[in-house]
């Protein structure tokens, strides 16, 4: 018997690494309370746990950066499409 592959959201996970980390039950019990693996369990937490790094690295430093870099395309793309509807209004005045 073949099963299909679960899907889990971002949410899903969170929850279940939140209620991990806690610590009220074990692994075990979580994992077999939301119906996954015990590895998945733990393997979330530990994600969880190398992610705080990042949340409370320097403000700005890795995120900031890229945020920025999001807004200066965003912005250039806004640049190009403006000109293109220019040239277009130009080209149907004729």
């Amino acid at each position: 018997m073949t099963r299909k592959r679960r899907r889990f959201t971002a949410d899903f996970k969170k929850r279940v690494a939140l209620e991990a980390l806690r610590e009220r039950a074990t692994v075990q019990a979580i994992a077999a309370r939301h119906e996954v693996h015990p590895n998945q369990v733990s393997a979330w937490k530990r994600q969880a746990v190398e992610g705080l790094d990042e949340v409370f690295s320097q403000p700005g430093s890795k995120r900031g950066g890229e945020h920025e870099a999001t807004i200066r395309n965003l912005h250039a793309k806004i640049g190009e499409l403006t000109v293109e509807r220019d040239f277009f209004l130009r080209g149907l005045e004729r």
